[in-house]
């Protein structure tokens, strides 16, 4: 129930005029602001997708909600997917930096 409400209220805030950018999309300032006062998320790591994109894991520890965002060069950010019950890796399960 708790991921179908918060799926409803990601559709009804990309919903507005100021996504009209693009489907799921808006100022990244304006997604990132939102995903810390509605959410309490905050950003917990991401990486390059070649020039074009950045893609970004914003969490919950507190709630469990998380989102993936992809901000394009422009400063657009895309909400790729969102959803609940966010559980970190354990420690043995990360990856880790291995010499070469």
């Amino acid at each position: 129930m708790r991921g179908t409400i918060r799926n409803a209220v990601v559709a009804t805030f990309l919903a507005t005029p100021v996504a009209a950018q693009g489907a799921g999309c808006a100022p990244r300032d304006v997604v990132v602001d939102r995903l810390d006062r509605t959410y309490g998320e905050v950003y917990a790591g991401g990486g390059l997708r070649g020039r074009h994109a950045i893609f970004e894991i914003w969490i919950s520890a507190e709630d469990g909600t998380w989102t993936i965002l992809m901000t394009r060069p422009d400063g657009i950010a895309c909400v790729m997917a969102a959803g609940t019950n966010w559980h970190p890796a354990m420690e043995s399960q990360q990856i880790r930096d291995t010499p070469a």
